[in-house]
């Protein structure tokens, strides 16, 4: 039996173990959910092209929350016994005598639970041996360390691939599953410097499907490309500066709006951007668009973990704010529609100005390139922005030399209003799709 088969039996015996415990829940509940996610794969990581650690998964527990009036309870087994999940339902049913009131609790609305589960192409399982995956790994390091002399050692390397099914069910009637995989390569290595200074970065790909990943050889090479660049490196003394955020770095900024307007954010009024649907807080050309449906997508899913149907949805439009994420539970406290978010984002597609990567740099001319930020100095309530950052000095829109030990600040509103370009060069491995982003000034703390 291959792969494929294998799952396809799994995803049987999941759904019935599903099916199985909500049929024990019904008839003690007034509403219930099972979830599982069963998940296969290995993981190999090596350091200084010798095998350091391999390890083989297959993890994954049922979990099971029941609803008595407006009391929840929840408990898991990894156990899909029959007997096993009558008394995992009876543990969640115990959990729900003791726990409080809450009139918000329950499962998503009826109406909005997801009937017809598209293909969305997430499954491509690869199963690796250990020897070819460490081999993988390895390939990685050499074409690192064989990149500049400077490249000291390898900080290790790792190839992971993993595949699994996902299955949800509730009291409304739903029951659906899907299975999806993901491999990713990374490397890491250590640069010396004239002064005996080490600089350390990393790369990595990531993909569905094995074969559309970068090869270990390119995740080495950019690996080293990028430790090498950061030799080193000079401070600045304080001052304010246009700074450019690289595609990579961009994404932590983007999901900074994610926090801003998530349920959970908003109706505990702990929130920068509260209250500001339908505002603009981008600039005018600045668009978003949510895609749960791309074939292979890293964040592509048919529905969230509420089993709620998942939707193309724009998010900011013309720079407003078109929509709020929330989960069934954060909708019924603000009095909206719940938007099937519950476990995350789906495929953010951020719009560009076109500019090439150098072209930013050209339209920058003079100022800061951020490609490593540090610390966890935001505010979401406020929107204050304090972050450590390492990257690069520009003047005339070439870069000069690397700099570290800086710190940039700014507020998140004002960051969002003052972005001046968003290049092409577009980050695909991430959940937000996003090019390298230019901002027109912020402050720069250094010496």
């Amino acid at each position: 039996m291959d792969v494929r088969e294998q799952v396809a039996h799994q995803r049987v015996e999941l759904e019935a173990a599903v099916a199985k415990a909500l049929e024990v829940a019904g008839k003690q509940a007034d509403a219930a959910e099972v979830a599982i996610n069963k998940t296969t794969g290995i993981s190999v990581s090596t350091r200084m092209c010798e095998v350091e650690n391999v390890e083989f998964n297959s993890d994954g527990a049922l979990g099971i929350t029941v609803y008595r009036g407006n009391r929840k309870g929840s408990a898991s087994t990894s156990d899909l016994s029959e007997a096993a999940i009558a008394q995992t339902v009876a543990a969640a049913l115990d959990i729900a005598n003791y726990t409080s009131e809450d009139p918000f609790a329950g499962p998503g609305p009826a109406e909005l639970m997801a009937r017809n589960i598209p293909d969305l192409d997430l499954f491509h399982p690869d199963e690796p041996e250990p020897d070819r995956a460490a081999a993988i790994a390895i390939a990685a390091e050499e074409a690192a360390l064989a990149f500049d002399p400077r490249v000291k050692q390898s900080d290790g390397a790792s190839y992971d691939s993993h595949y699994g099914v996902r299955v949800y069910g509730n009291s409304h009637g739903m029951l659906a599953s899907y299975a999806s995989s993901r491999h990713s390569i990374s490397c890491c290595v250590i640069s010396e410097g004239k002064n005996g200074n080490m600089e350390r970065d990393y790369s990595y790909t990531t993909s569905r499907l094995a074969s559309d990943m970068w090869t270990p050889e390119r995740v080495g090479r950019h690996a080293a490309e990028r430790t090498v660049s950061r030799i080193d490196p000079q401070k600045l003394t304080t001052r304010e500066a246009p700074v450019m955020f690289a595609a990579d770095v961009a994404t932590g900024l983007f999901g900074h709006l994610v926090m801003g307007i998530s349920g959970a954010n908003l109706y505990r009024k702990s929130s920068f951007l509260l209250d500001k649907l339908g505002e603009q807080i981008f600039p005018e050309w600045l668009n978003i668009s949510e895609r749960p449906h791309i074939l292979r997508g890293m964040a592509s899913t048919p529905f969230d973990s509420e089993g709620l149907a998942t939707f193309d949805r724009e998010i900011i439009t013309g720079g407003a704010l078109q929509t709020y994420l929330l989960t069934s539970y954060a909708a019924r406290k603000m009095k909206m529609q719940p938007t099937g978010h519950a476990g995350g984002i789906h495929n953010w597609m951020v719009s560009s100005t076109g500019e090439s990567f150098e072209q930013m740099l050209k339209k920058m001319d003079r100022g800061l390139l951020v490609t490593e930020l540090m610390g966890q100095g935001v505010n979401i309530i406020t929107g204050d922005y304090s972050r450590g950052a390492a990257g690069f000095w520009v003047e005339n829109g070439q870069i000069q030399y690397p700099v570290s030990e800086i710190t940039i600040a700014g507020n998140l509103k004002d960051m969002m209003q003052n972005i001046v370009a968003i290049g092409r060069d577009t980050e695909t491995r991430s959940q937000i799709l996003t090019g390298s982003m230019l901002l027109d000034s912020m402050k720069i703390a250094g010496e």
